[in-house]
């Protein structure tokens, strides 16, 4: 029987993230860095790109590989593969992170229903839904190939429940009605793509409740008291649950959703 350590070591595989610039994605690319995963960090922005690449390699002495993709790009999307393998020759975990979010700057996205538009819904589907798709699709044969191939959907309690609309009262804030309409059809997929890419690949989803963003104290104030461990989330909370479904922790385990929400979805 092997020990947790040996359980936890990633040395030898490479994980691509989506998002890995961003926020959860970062911390995301930290966990798998720290157990001895090669990082390849996938997001919209070079500088971003390279800023976390370098910072990563630094702290945890792995290889990193920056990949600007464009994921509301189907061509861009589809590039991918060949220059994830020039780098490291196939892949082991892909981590499907990046989305547009209830805070992105859309004309017609955060707005009461009656004025949420169609672009901004179709833009929201492609990102955070079809470019999952795609990407698992055609890193299908590296991940099979790898012994160890493993999915990660990172949804949104969003995609589980329907908004607590008190929650953005007198505030700037607001849920769009395309970000848990991709994330529940995200949570979804994972089970389709568990039963399909199964015994060769895992595939599990993450959900994150709500993360600390300096929002706005009312907003906070509410959110805490809807939650059972009255507070929001931060970036270190995801570390422990993508290192779980990366990993050999989760070698019979397929085709779940892991709420880390603090008890949001609980009551």
């Amino acid at each position: 029987m092997r020990s947790l350590k040996e359980l936890t070591n990633l040395e030898g595989r490479v994980a691509l993230i989506t998002g890995g610039a961003g926020h959860i994605g970062s911390a995301m690319g930290d966990a798998l860095a720290e157990l001895g995963a090669k990082i390849v960090v996938l997001d919209s922005s070079q500088a971003a790109c390279d800023e976390a690449a370098n910072r990563i390699h630094q702290q945890y002495g792995v290889e990193v590989m920056s990949l600007v993709i464009d994921l509301a790009d189907e061509n861009s999307v589809r590039s991918a593969p060949d220059k994830v393998q020039n780098r490291f020759g196939g892949l082991d975990i892909l981590v499907n992170c990046a989305a547009m979010v209830n805070t992105s700057n859309l004309t017609g996205w955060i707005a009461p229903f009656q004025e949420q538009e169609t672009v901004a819904w179709r833009l929201a589907v492609e990102v955070n839904l079809t470019a999952p798709f795609i990407l698992t699709q055609i890193f299908a044969d590296a991940l099979m190939a790898s012994g160890h191939g493993s999915v990660i959907n990172v949804s949104s309690i969003y995609g589980m429940t329907g908004p607590d609309m008190r929650l953005y009262d007198d505030t700037p804030l607001g849920n769009a009605a395309a970000y848990g309409a991709s994330k529940g059809g995200l949570l979804q997929l994972t089970r389709w793509l568990a039963t399909v890419m199964a015994p060769r690949v895992r595939v599990n989803a993450i959900s994150p409740g709500g993360v600390w963003r300096n929002q706005p104290e009312i907003f906070v104030k509410r959110y805490e008291e809807r939650t059972p461990l009255k507070r929001m989330g931060m970036e270190e909370d995801f570390k422990g649950a993508v290192a779980f479904f990366a990993s050999d922790l989760s070698a019979y385990v397929t085709g779940q959703n892991l709420a880390v929400d603090g008890g949001w979805t609980a009551w």
